[in-house]
């Protein structure tokens, strides 16, 4: 994917549901994955021609995984002009070797967002940007089909009353292939930090049988995500030809 097209999809998510206003200042979390790199390098380009004048700030939150190097994240980011902050943290530490955890993602994921919301506070960003593209949208989706019995997704902006944060997701109408294309391309400095709890996931589940359908019927994920915006989901107002 090039960035031009890159942009296109950025630029209609966010007009077509809101995402940005005038002055708004937007932290970006960076975990050092592709999904998160692209983000950074949608908004960075787009801040400089956006009719609605934005800032953008870049934040990791460090773990403490061994091996987790952040110096070409931080090269990218001066070479975007973003302000770019790593956030150490002992989170491995007590997770893996103090508390020793046999189910550790969700302590993990809770401990992660708490301090990154912390950090998002502290340098006065109001909103706060996922790297969440359409395959996670789908995948999400079916997930809470089947593991939770409820129709439910990630929305395209939320709002967090208890941190006075808005989250957005400007990758909404990026396919996953597109946004390793777009690594692949640019040569993204995608940083690997091996997690001892990796292994299969609900998520992986989901995206096999999805990938499997799609082989069946070429076009369903399209098909599914349009159902999904169709579908008067909380948080997802159907986008209208006035909106799109």
């Amino acid at each position: 994917m090039q960035l031009q097209k890159l942009l296109s999809h950025t630029r209609r998510a966010i007009d077509t549901y809101g995402m940005i206003d005038e002055g708004d200042k937007i932290a970006v979390g960076i975990s050092g994955g592709k999904d998160s790199l692209t983000l950074l390098y949608a908004l960075a380009h787009l801040r400089r021609f956006y009719p609605k004048k934005f800032e953008i700030i870049a934040i990791t939150i460090d773990l403490g995984i061994p091996g987790f190097d952040t110096e070409a994240i931080a090269k990218l980011c001066e070479e975007l002009d973003v302000p770019y902050h790593v956030e150490k943290t002992e989170i491995y530490d007590i997770i893996f070797n103090h508390r020793k955890e046999s189910n550790p993602c969700s302590l993990c994921a809770k401990m992660r967002k708490g301090a990154l919301n912390e950090k998002i506070k502290e340098f006065g960003c109001n909103k706060f940007a996922y790297a969440h593209h359409k395959d996670d949208i789908i995948e999400t989706f079916f997930m809470s089909l089947i593991f939770e019995g409820r129709i439910h997704t990630f929305s395209p902006v939320t709002y967090l009353d208890r941190s006075d944060l808005t989250m957005i997701r400007p990758l909404m109408y990026c396919a996953e292939g597109e946004v390793a294309a777009f690594e692949r391309r640019m040569n993204l400095p995608v940083v690997k930090a091996k997690c001892p709890a990796d292994g299969y996931t609900k998520r992986e589940y989901a995206k096999q049988h999805i990938r499997a359908l799609e082989v069946e019927n070429p076009g369903c994920k399209e098909k599914i995500f349009a159902a999904i915006e169709r579908a008067n989901l909380p948080g997802w107002p159907i986008p209208t030809p006035h909106n799109r």
